[in-house]
């Protein structure tokens, strides 16, 4: 972790008041936190969703989210007051002095312009290089931060890299101007536990290389025990308590932390074995899918049976969403077959029927960019419900009102709300509540934890637990989170270079021997040891991780 230098403070934020907007009333949602953070140190910020870790995050930025206010407090950065700086003062800092990490790095590129062009923008702009010379000095940050291919990557378009290397561009794009401080928010919270090894070595390095001090916001307690010199706690906008990570990690004061730092207690018994005559609910078998003339799914095979959970799992890239895409009809197979209720699917989705297309329904991982912005909560949901159920007027209301009690947020307080006004955590609830609206007999469950703490990914495992068990239901559970897997599902499929290569029982896959590429998933999940990515970056190779993983799997 980085040495704290000896100087004054880079970043000083005193009674820090935030407040937000809803029905013309302005509510406080942060109470007054303080910060203080000094060149090369890193700040981990944690708490659940809907903590006020993105808003204090932004916040020390001088910036706030369209319907957020500062309403007291200071904020300064290097001497300067951000709350009441210019427009023109904070264009000056932002980007060039200050830079923002965001936890969704697909709806932050532009995609109409390639990676290296949006690169060089902030430079340029900021008088720091010129465009050739930031276009070089990109080529050799995408090479610090280990992307393949570094000459070259940065001239694709964002669509035509993976999400752990996108969220990579982010960074370097951040340190483009060589900040004194970035913001990283949730940067890795949508990577699987190979590539988030990847990326987190990466960030660490630089950070360290520059100098540059961070806030780390995350959810994640694992991956800030990695990154983070000190650790501040937030619950609904109020500070729980900060030290030092060791301090905090082993001697936690407050009840509230040591509820974060237990162990997930959530995990659903091993079902036993399916009848062998069982007509399974989805079964996709000899599967082979192509993206144009690349394939992408090499004869994939497995079922789903009523009220049982599969986990796929695999690293990025590997097709377990373009397995979905295939059983969702949006992504026509090249050859094999989806079958329903033990009847084939039309492989194309415009070519099911609306019954078809009510019986399955997806959860998508990115909520940031599934929800329309424009909408509505009541709207979001309360078109499928009109749609598949024929719901209209108050039937319909009432029906979205149940939907938003069964996901745990207050009908009154969210139901005329938009995406823009909720956190992370709850923008995933209103997904699987739009999903639930059709009420249908298999869900694809994408990623759907991704976004949420602990605490809450808890609640809403246990949520979708009882919703299998009195509804019948069948998911398919898209994760790189093996705590999820060992807590909900039944059965697992992992997959790699969109092969499946090992399936079975969940008590079985998680028995050694392993199959060399679990094996590996297994070993880079997180733990709460601030010394724990050290050892393992030393026990793979530091100098090349995607190398030593590679010979791990043999």
């Amino acid at each position: 972790m980085a040495q704290l230098m000896d100087n004054d403070l880079l970043l000083k934020v005193r009674g820090l008041k935030i407040e937000g907007r809803a029905d013309e009333t302005w509510n406080q949602i942060v109470n007054g936190v303080d910060l203080d953070l000094k060149k090369g140190e890193v700040l981990g910020l944690i708490g659940e969703s809907g903590a006020g870790k993105s808003t204090v995050g932004l916040a020390s930025m001088g910036f706030t989210r369209d319907g957020c206010r500062i309403s007291g407090g200071s904020v300064e950065f290097d001497g300067i007051d951000l709350v009441n700086a210019s427009a023109n003062v904070k264009r000056q800092l932002l980007g060039k002095r200050i830079a923002y990490v965001a936890q969704s790095a697909a709806a932050s590129f532009n995609p109409a312009h390639k990676l290296i062009d949006q690169h060089t923008e902030g430079p340029t702009q900021h008088g720091v290089m010129s465009k050739s010379e930031s276009e070089n000095d990109g080529i050799e940050l995408y090479r610090k931060l280990r992307l393949p291919d570094p000459d070259s990557i940065g001239f694709r378009y964002p669509h035509q890299v993976s999400g752990g290397q996108l969220q990579r561009a982010m960074t370097a794009m951040a340190m483009a101007c060589r900040p004194d401080l970035i913001i990283f928010d949730e940067p890795t919270t949508a990577l699987d536990v190979t590539t988030q090894i990847e990326v987190l070595a990466s960030i660490r390095e630089i950070v360290e290389e520059y100098n540059t001090a961070a806030i780390y916001i995350t959810h994640d307690l694992a991956v800030v025990a990695q990154m983070a010199d000190k650790i501040k706690v937030l619950l609904k906008g109020d500070e729980v308590e900060e030290a030092d990570t060791r301090t905090m990690l082993s001697a936690p004061k407050e009840d509230y932390t040591k509820s974060l730092w237990a162990v997930r207690s959530f995990e659903r018994p091993q079902k036993p074995p399916v009848a062998v005559d069982a007509t399974p609910v989805v079964r996709v078998h000899n599967v082979t899918a192509a993206y144009g003339t690349v394939p992408v799914l090499h004869d994939v095979s497995f079922d789903i049976h009523e009220g049982r959970t599969v986990a796929v799992v695999g690293e990025s890239g590997s097709g377990k969403s373009t397995t979905a895409r295939c059983i969702t009809g949006l992504l026509p197979p090249k050859q094999g077959h989806i079958e329903f209720d033990g009847q084939p699917l039309p492989l194309d989705y415009r070519k099911r029927t609306k019954d078809q297309l009510r019986q399955a329904q997806m959860i998508y991982q990115m909520a940031d960019t599934a929800l329309n912005p424009r909408s509505k909560i009541g709207d979001i949901i309360g078109r499928p419900v009109e749609f598949y159920l024929g719901l209209k007027g108050a039937a319909k209301r009432k029906r979205v009102e149940e939907l938003l009690d069964q996901i745990e947020l207050e009908p009154s307080q969210y139901i005329d709300r938009l995406p823009s006004e909720l956190s992370g955590g709850q923008k995933q609830r209103i997904g699987i509540a739009r999903a639930l609206a059709a009420e249908p007999k298999f869900i694809i469950c994408d990623e759907v934890t991704s976004a949420l703490d602990q605490l809450v990914a808890e609640g809403i495992l246990r949520l979708l637990a009882k919703l299998q068990d009195d509804l019948k239901l069948s998911y398919m559970f898209i994760t790189h989170d093996l705590a999820t897997v060992k807590a909900i599902a039944d059965e697992v499929v992992v997959m790699k270079d969109g092969k499946v290569v090992e399936q079975g029982l969940k008590n079985d896959m998680f028995q050694p021997p392993h199959h060399p590429y679990t094996d590996l998933l297994l070993s880079s999940v997180p733990e709460m040891d601030p010394d724990w990515l050290d050892n393992l970056l030393a026990e793979r190779g530091v100098d090349n991780i995607g190398d030593a993983a590679v010979d791990k799997m043999g």
